[in-house]
C-alpha cells in the first residue's frame, strides 16, 4: 500500500516541533544566566550595604547622652554631713558610702573672673560656655558678649535637650544654659529666652521646675513680672505643652509630645523637708520622668540628649544656715544620683557628671559655743528632730495673730517645728519681738545649729574647691583638680560641639539682643543682694 505523501502543513508542524524542542535548552540556559547575574548583583549590593552599616556602627559606637548634675552650694563638708547624718538615722556601719562617694574623681575650682568667690551665675556660665565670667553674668563673657552654651550647641546638631531644677526655672543655673542676659535678676527676659523668644529660637525641649510667676503677666495674681507679657501664651504659640500640677505630672508618658514646660510652683519649689508629695514631684521623680521622655524622643535618632539637673535648694538652705533643710535636700539629691546612675548602667554611651558651682555657708561640723575647750563631736539627733524648714516656721510665726504668742512659739514653732524643748529666756524674748521674716529664719537656723554643734562662717558663698563626681565610660580625663571651665570643655569634646559657632550666630544679626539700658543695670547692681535675702529668693 502506497504511503500517503506528506502535506505542507504536516511538514510544517513537524519542523515546528523539532525547532521548539531544540529551543528549550537554549532558553533555559539564558534564564539561568539572567538569574545568576541578578543573584550576584543582589548579593553584592547586600554585602556592600552590610559592610557600610557595620563600618558606621563600629565608628559611631553607642548613642551619646550627657547628664550634667549640679548640686548648688554643696561643698565637701556637706557631703560628709549628709553621709554621717544618714548613717546615724538609719543605723548604718561607719564605712557606708553614699551614691556620690562611689564615683568621686576629683575637685573643681570655683573662682569667677571678677572674684575669688563666685556666685551661681558665673559658676554655671563656666559649665555652660566653658569660660570664666563675672558674678551675675548669665551666659555672657566678661565683656558682656553672649557666649554659646553646650545646650545650644548640642541642639544645633540634633541633640534633644532638657533642664530639671527645684528652683525657679529662670534662676541663675538653668538660665545660663538657656538664656543670655547681663545680669541674673533679669528673669523677665530669661523666661522669654527659655521658650524661644530670642535670636536662636527654641532650644530647650523639656523644662521642669518652679517659677511660674515670671511667666505670668503683671496683672495676674502671683506674677513677678514687671510687664504685661504672657510668657505662657508665648510658650503655647511656640508649640509647648504645659503642666503645673502633680496630677498633670503623673499623667506624663514617655511618648509625651515635646517641647514640654512644667512649672509646679509660683516661686521656688519647696524644700524637701516641707514638700507635700501630693502637690509637688521630687527631684528624683522629675529626673526619672524626663529620662523616659528623652529616651523615647531620641529613639529613632542617631543623636542622644543633653540634660542638666540641679539640686537647687541645697544652696538656699545653706544661705539661711538651716542645717535640717540643707541635709534633706542633699539626701534628695543623692536619690536623684541613684536614678541617673541606674540609667547610665543600662544605656552605654551615657555619661553623668556631678559637680557644684560653689560652696555656700562655710559649713563646718564643729562649733565653739562657749569659751571652754569644746568636745570633739556634733549631734545628728538634734537635726533628726526638726520637722519643718526655718523658712516655713518664720512665715508661720509672722502670720500668727492669736492671743498667746509665747505659747505658740514654744509649742508650735520650737517644739513642734524644731524639736527644741529647752529654749532660753533670751531666745523666747527675741522671738516675741517684731522681727522681719528673714531675721527670724536666720535665728531659728542658728538655734538648731548651736544645739547640733554645727558651724557656719557666712550667709553667702565661700571660695572653696568643690567635689567632682563622674560616672560612665570616657570620664577619666576629669580626674584630679580641674577648673570649672574644664567641665564645659569636656562636654563639648564628648558630644562634638562647636561653642564658637553658636557664639558667632548669637552676635550675627543683633549683637546687643541681650543688653539692657544703663538705668536698669545700675538699679540691679545697686540692689545686688535683692534676691539673696528677699522673701524666698536666695542665690
Amino acid at each position: 500500500m502506497a504511503r500517503s505523501r506528506p502535506t505542507y502543513d504536516s511538514i510544517k508542524d513537524e519542523e515546528s516541533e523539532t525547532l521548539l524542542d531544540a529551543k528549550v535548552p537554549t532558553r533555559r540556559k539564558k534564564r539561568r544566566g539572567v538569574l545568576i547575574i541578578l543573584l550576584s548583583t543582589v548579593i553584592a549590593a547586600t554585602i556592600f550595604i552590610l559592610a557600610k552599616s557595620w563600618a558606621k556602627l563600629s565608628t559611631a559606637g553607642p548613642k551619646k547622652n550627657v547628664i550634667l548634675m549640679i548640686s548648688d552650694g554643696f561643698g565637701p563638708a556637706s557631703e560628709t554631713y549628709a553621709r554621717s547624718y544618714y548613717q546615724y538615722v538609719n543605723k548604718l556601719p561607719y564605712n557606708y558610702t553614699t551614691p556620690l562617694d562611689e564615683i568621686l574623681v576629683g575637685t573643681s575650682r570655683t573662682r569667677s573672673s571678677s572674684s575669688l568667690v563666685t556666685d551661681s551665675a558665673a559658676g554655671a556660665t563656666a559649665f555652660a560656655c566653658a569660660l570664666k565670667s563675672y558674678n551675675a553674668a548669665i551666659a555672657v563673657d566678661p565683656s558682656k558678649v553672649a557666649c554659646g552654651t553646650v545646650l545650644e550647641a548640642a541642639k544645633s546638631i540634633g541633640y534633644t535637650t532638657g533642664l530639671v531644677v527645684t528652683s525657679r526655672i529662670t534662676h541663675a543655673t538653668p538660665a545660663c544654659f538657656s538664656a543670655h542676659v547681663v545680669h541674673r535678676d533679669l528673669e523677665d527676659i530669661i523666661a522669654r529666652h527659655q521658650i524661644g523668644d530670642y535670636v536662636l529660637g527654641r532650644q530647650v525641649d523639656i523644662l521642669l521646675g518652679g517659677g511660674r510667676c515670671f511667666f505670668l503677666p503683671q496683672n495676674v495674681a502671683g506674677s513677678c513680672r514687671q510687664d504685661d507679657v504672657d510668657v505662657l501664651e508665648m510658650a503655647d504659640n511656640n508649640g509647648f505643652s504645659y503642666i503645673q500640677s502633680r496630677k498633670d505630672f503623673d499623667k506624663l508618658k514617655p511618648k509625651q509630645k515635646l517641647p514640654l514646660l512644667g512649672l509646679f510652683t509660683l516661686d521656688h519649689m519647696s524644700y524637701e523637708i516641707d514638700r507635700d508629695s501630693k502637690l509637688e514631684p521630687s527631684l528624683a521623680e522629675m529626673t526619672a520622668k524626663t529620662l523616659q521622655m528623652l529616651t523615647h524622643a531620641t529613639g529613632n535618632n542617631d543623636k542622644g540628649f543633653f540634660l542638666m539637673v540641679e539640686g537647687s535648694r541645697i544652696d538656699m538652705a545653706a544661705h539661711s544656715n538651716d542645717p535640717a533643710s540643707h541635709v534633706h535636700d542633699i539626701l534628695a539629691y543623692h536619690e536623684t544620683i541613684k536614678v541617673v546612675k541606674d540609667y547610665v548602667k543600662s544605656h552605654p554611651g551615657t555619661i553623668m557628671i556631678s559637680v557644684s558651682d560653689h560652696e555656700t555657708g562655710g559649713l563646718s561640723l564643729a562649733r565653739q559655743n562657749s569659751e571652754d575647750y569644746p568636745m570633739y563631736r556634733w549631734l545628728p539627733e538634734v537635726i533628726k528632730r526638726v520637722k519643718k524648714s526655718a523658712y516655713i516656721l518664720s512665715t508661720e510665726l509672722l502670720a500668727y495673730e492669736g492671743r498667746d504668742k509665747e505659747r505658740f512659739i514654744r509649742e508650735k514653732i520650737l517644739f513642734g517645728g524644731l524639736g527644741i524643748e529647752n529654749p532660753t529666756e533670751e531666745e523666747i524674748k527675741w522671738l516675741m519681738e517684731n522681727n522681719d521674716q528673714l531675721a527670724i529664719e536666720f535665728y531659728l537656723g542658728t538655734m538648731v545649729s548651736k544645739r547640733a554643734e554645727i558651724g557656719w562662717a557666712t550667709h553667702g558663698h565661700s571660695g572653696l574647691d568643690v567635689n567632682l563626681y563622674a560616672y560612665g565610660a570616657g570620664t577619666e580625663s576629669l580626674r584630679g583638680n580641674v577648673e570649672n571651665t574644664n567641665i564645659g570643655d569636656f562636654i563639648s569634646q564628648y558630644l562634638g560641639l562647636n561653642l564658637k559657632k553658636i557664639t558667632n550666630q548669637l552676635s550675627k544679626n543683633n549683637a546687643s539682643f541681650h543688653m539692657v539700658d544703663e538705668e536698669t543695670l545700675n538699679r540691679l547692681t545697686a540692689n545686688n543682694l535683692m534676691h539673696y535675702h528677699h522673701q524666698h529668693h536666695h542665690h
